[in-house]
């Protein structure tokens, strides 16, 4: 899945562009949590993003 993808899901559900890749870490965790995404999925995608620079608001001590 591409940047691209992810941005446009966010997008598509939120009716605005997320404000950081910390936002859309946020978004694609809520989306496993609530079981829209499976667990293999959620990795690839906290491993990308945090590759981006992403951090998790459950990083931040």
């Amino acid at each position: 899945m591409s940047i691209f993808e992810l941005i446009t899901i966010f997008e598509t559900e939120r009716n605005r562009p997320p404000e950081s890749m910390n936002a859309l870490l946020d978004f694609y965790q809520q989306k496993y949590i609530t079981d829209d995404i499976n667990i293999n999925d959620y990795r690839k995608i906290y491993h990308y993003l945090h590759r981006q620079g992403a951090i998790s608001a459950h990083e931040i001590a």
